[in-house]
């Protein structure tokens, strides 16, 4: 493989004539330069007018390699050939070398060339290139290209240290202006050697010429500048520097959009750890995807409802010590469920991808502001008021999808993130993220529980103190929102949500919804290959009441019916039960009738017994049967001329999981704190200590017997018990476990 580098553009704030000068004292020998032993001046050759002068030289090389491998080699020293074109008139010098040593085995090829800036006559580009390829060295062909990036690397910032000391050296023997070269004719002194220095300068404006610019220059034909890399995205490696370049100008050939700003480009690179194809591939797919769904314009275009901006506990403070903007996010105050359900997982989507947008611009701001390169910003996570009802199942798996999309498009933003008040059941949550976390981020991770972030190695260390949240026993007013539960009549339904001005950001929708009306239930189908598997479901109604079965038969349905008598158009609904079906031989009942009022969320699980098909079915609620001797009360009457005037309406979401090493945690995300389906544990108990002993031995008894415990408890911050504790628990064939 053939590893290139390419610098960015380095200024010398010295006139071309004056950077040679200095240039030529490098030679024969350089002591700032351990390296380079010494050269020898192999050809030499001037035009008629002197502009041009063209030298070639052998030099010698030491290279730091193991003795071993020199050993093997047979070689103490490396020789390069160095070819040097000065051009006067133009004001140019290339410098093309290659390895003379090896040659057959390993090319080192390298391009540098000094030029007059363009915006400035008096100050000197210089520019640097390389590559180097091995084709074989005795079987040591990965070693030799550690070295000889080592070295190479090694030496380059240096190259521009020894230009500034010679100069320094020039100017202190009193060197401190050379004439440009004329042409013959216009000549007043010819000499046959360079031109004789004139005397220390004793006017101002002669001393403003030689006294470095305070100016910042740009970078000249939109290339990068040394000065700009340090001063807007921080120290890089020369290797780093030449990997952002050779993006950069990939980007401008090859890309026909908008091109990315460097800082951008950066994070993309450090998130793949410089390596170039990887970052390459990751842009890229970053760019369609922001493209696709017009990111670029999501400040411009996205406006939070009213209610967002009141319950979504989020929101930029002042920035901490560092000058990174700072993000304070109450997740323990929030109702993601409620947030879920009344805004959508695109619109939610788009929301927080704004907060990343908004961020980057904040990095920016404060990079003028402080003076210094700031890339990314810190977040402060309070989760006091975590429980297990941030942990209802379509909420997790919406946050999931979140951190993917952000993880693959805005790498490298987040400077540090700084969770406080993190409560017992915390761990249980972090389990289930963090395998979508990358590592880098992971890392930056600061994790405090109870009151352990107050006072010496808490947030003061991060955050000063005049700016640290009053929630959190600081000095500062903080106006970000406490989140707090979102009214059920803000939940809309899919259909709500499909605005014609939404932007897609999402391939699926977690949610459906259903129309049900009196004979005719709404039911849908699925197929389980193994027992004992984990059907979930969560769902609410939006009006009416509704009976809810789960039916199981051996017999596949047959295609979705849709009964024309009883559906009025354009209702979303499906009968699968045959009319020839026979309960008790054709299908069976598998849970007793749940009956959901209006307004009612409900989430629960069931584990099978066997394979076959599984028929969740939502219908009417009908008024209750009557004796012959009893009379219909009144009230079942208006009920009955009511239900038959109207529909209801039904949301839901399911899923089917058949791998039993996922079973304890679909109970864990199916327990809520609202209305639930109550199963007797005694049938499912030998199954249940089975995948707790093998949860156990894998490592994980203590979150799983805590989860556990809660379940059985339906308390939300239980200490941790042992798995041994849970099953010899008295109570525990007692309880219900709740679903």
């Amino acid at each position: 493989m053939v590893q290139k580098y390419q610098s960015p553009v380095r200024v010398h704030k010295y006139p071309f004539e004056m950077v040679m000068a200095a240039y030529e004292r490098r030679f024969p020998t350089c002591p700032q330069i351990p390296v380079f032993l010494g050269s020898e001046i192999l050809s030499e050759s001037r035009s008629v007018d002197g502009s041009l002068h063209v030298l070639e030289r052998s030099c010698k090389l030491n290279v730091d390699a193991p003795r071993l491998l020199k050993k093997i080699a047979g070689v103490e020293f490396v020789y390069f050939i160095q070819k040097n074109t000065l051009n006067w008139m133009e004001r140019t010098l290339l410098i093309e070398a290659h390895n003379e040593t090896f040659s057959n085995r390993v090319t080192v090829k390298e391009t540098c060339s000094y030029s007059v800036h363009p915006e400035n006559e008096d100050w000197t580009c210089f520019e640097q290139s390389a590559s180097l390829d091995i084709k074989s060295f005795f079987g040591f062909e990965n070693t030799v290209e550690k070295i000889a990036m080592k070295q190479y690397t090694a030496n380059i910032k240096r190259g521009k240290e020894v230009i500034e000391y010679y100069l320094n050296e020039l100017r202190a023997e009193g060197v401190a202006v050379i004439p440009r070269w004329r042409p013959p004719e216009k000549r007043i002194l010819a000499s046959p050697t360079l031109p004789r220095p004139a005397p220390l300068p004793e006017s101002r404006a002669e001393l403003e010429v030689l006294e470095p610019s305070s100016t910042e220059p740009t970078a000249p034909d939109d290339k990068l500048h040394a000065d700009y890399i340090e001063r807007y995205l921080g120290q890089l490696t020369p290797m780093q520097e030449s990997g952002l370049i050779q993006l950069r100008r990939w980007l401008q050939e090859t890309h026909k959009g908008k091109i990315p700003k460097d800082e951008h480009i950066l994070r993309f690179l450090r998130a793949r750890d410089f390596n170039m194809d990887k970052a390459r591939e990751m842009l890229c797919q970053s760019l369609t995807w922001r493209k696709q769904y017009q990111v670029d314009y999501i400040l411009e275009m996205w406006r939070p409802p009213s209610f967002l901006e009141e319950h979504y506990g989020g929101g930029w403070h002042f920035h901490d010590r560092d000058g990174r903007p700072l993000y304070i996010l109450r997740l323990g105050q929030m109702d993601t469920k409620g947030l879920v359900k009344a805004l959508g997982e695109e619109a939610l989507l788009r929301h927080v991808l704004s907060i990343n947008e908004e961020g980057q611009k904040r990095c920016e701001e404060n990079t003028k502001i402080f003076g210094r390169p700031i890339t990314s910003w810190t977040c402060l996570v309070d989760l006091e008021g975590l429980n297990m009802r941030h942990l209802w199942r379509p909420g997790v798996k919406a946050l999931l999808r979140i951190i993917e999309v952000v993880e693959a498009n805005y790498p490298e933003t987040l400077g540090r993130l700084l969770i406080v008040r993190a409560p017992r059941v915390f761990p249980v949550l972090w389990t289930l993220v963090s395998p979508f976390i990358n590592e880098n981020t992971r890392q930056k991770f600061l994790i405090y529980s109870g009151s352990s972030y107050q006072g010496g190695g808490g947030l003061v260390d991060y955050i000063d103190k005049e700016m640290i949240p009053d929630f959190l026993g600081g000095e500062c007013l903080c106006n970000v929102p406490e989140g707090g539960l979102v009214p059920k009549s803000l939940y809309q339904t899919e259909e709500e949500l499909e605005n014609p001005d939404h932007i897609r950001l999402w391939t699926e929708t977690i949610y459906q919804s259903a129309s049900i009306f009196k004979g005719a239930p709404h039911e849908i189908v699925l197929e389980i290959l193994e027992g004992c598997s984990v059907i979930t479901w969560d769902f609410d109604i939006l009006k009416g009441d509704v009976v809810f079965n789960i039916f199981h038969s051996k017999l596949s349905p047959q295609t979705p019916r849709k009964d024309p008598a009883v559906l009025p158009p354009g209702g979303n609904n499906v009968q699968l039960i045959e009319r020839s079906w026979v309960l008790g031989a054709d299908y069976s009942m598998v849970e007793s009738p749940l009956t959901c009022r209006e307004g009612d969320s409900i989430q629960g699980s069931h584990i099978t017994r066997w394979p076959g098909f599984y028929i969740l079915q939502w219908k009417m609620k009908g008024p209750p049967s009557c004796t012959a001797t009893a009379l219909p009360r009144v009230d079942d009457m208006l009920a009955t001329l009511q239900v038959s005037s109207h529909k209801c309406k039904v949301m839901y979401y399911t899923e089917g999981v058949d791998d039993e090493s996922r079973i304890v945690s679909q109970w864990i995300l199916a327990a809520q704190c609202e209305h639930h389906v109550f199963q007797p544990i005694t049938e499912q108990l030998p199954h249940l200590q089975i995948v707790l002993r093998e949860r156990a031995e894998e490592g994980s008894e203590c979150n799983m017997s805590h989860t556990a415990k809660g379940l059985l408890t339906r308390e939300e911050q239980c200490p941790p018990v042992t798995l041994e504790q849970l099953e010899n628990s008295a109570a525990f064939p007692q309880k219900h476990l709740l679903l």
